[in-house]
């Protein structure tokens, strides 16, 4: 007889929400399936729950998903964490999830807290439509196709960002996107919780100074067609140039990219560009 994998949420940061359905489940797993044991056994311990753990994270996925699969199809009930929030949204756990779906294996969801729409509900941006875009590549090339891919998205884009990345991120959103309004949402449920809503240009001028501390979100606005036609200056285009230049192209096809991406003509980019 088959299992079940059980994806469950948990608290972002107070664990007074985790609800009675997560602690059933909880209770009644054969084992569960933690992205980082020691944080899960914080959960339980508070909770008064024994249960065996596995680590199931990025480096391990592929390998430990086909030995809980294993274990379910011989007819355990695997409960599936991730540190904070819902598994399998921006986490290794899809990975377990589509190889449930490919074997048959039943997946059931206990609904938990989740950073993304929690912010999203605060951030005072449109809600009707939103997308999810999850971390910004740390690789300049891969972050910069991210953002230009999007650059014309009408609907509100949510991002997850670490602290230390904020800065450049900002940066990089000014330059690619032009101004616009932005919610930074920072320790969701967490005694310091806080949502600045503000532009782009101002967060940006902001963390450039200030060190950024805690889980942030970033909730931002879409591109509407009045913004862009207005979206970049010459010398947000040549600051965009820069970066092309940056990763290797030469003054020439920079200016060309960017005259591309910005309509600001390639004649007067390349002219900031050399003026400089």
């Amino acid at each position: 007889m088959t299992g079940t994998l059980v994806v469950v949420g948990t608290p972002i940061g107070n664990l007074k929400d985790l609800s009675p359905r997560a602690c059933e489940a909880l209770e009644q797993a054969d084992f569960i399936a933690a992205e980082d044991t020691r944080v899960t056994l914080k959960l339980l311990n508070h909770l008064g729950i024994k249960k065996p753990m596995v680590s199931y994270f990025e480096h391990n996925k592929w390998e430990r998903g086909e030995i809980i699969c294993a274990r379910i199809q011989q007819g355990e009930t695997c409960v599936l964490v991730s540190d904070a929030g819902m598994p399998a949204i921006s986490d290794p756990g899809e990975q377990l999830v589509s190889q449930c779906a490919q074997k048959g294996i039943p997946v059931t969801v206990v609904p938990g807290p989740s950073a993304v729409v929690s912010a999203l509900a605060v951030s005072g941006l449109p809600t009707g439509r939103f997308t999810f875009e999850g971390f910004l590549s740390m690789n300049k090339k891969s972050r910069r196709e991210h953002l230009e891919q999007v650059a014309r998205e009408p609907r509100t884009m949510v991002f997850y960002e670490a602290p230390h990345k904020l800065p450049n991120t900002l940066r990089d959103m000014l330059d690619c996107w032009g101004d616009r309004r932005i919610a930074i949402v920072r320790e969701l449920t967490k005694i310091h919780e806080e949502v600045i809503r503000t532009t782009l240009t101002e967060a940006a001028q902001r963390y450039a100074q200030e060190a950024a501390r805690g889980e942030i979100v970033l909730v931002i606005e879409g591109a509407c067609q009045e913004r862009e036609q207005e979206a970049f200056t010459p010398e947000q285009a040549a600051a965009l140039a820069r970066r092309y230049m940056e990763e290797g192209a030469s003054a020439s096809e920079a200016a060309r990219k960017a005259a591309k991406d910005t309509g600001i003509k390639k004649g007067e980019i390349y002219r900031g560009l050399v003026e400089r």
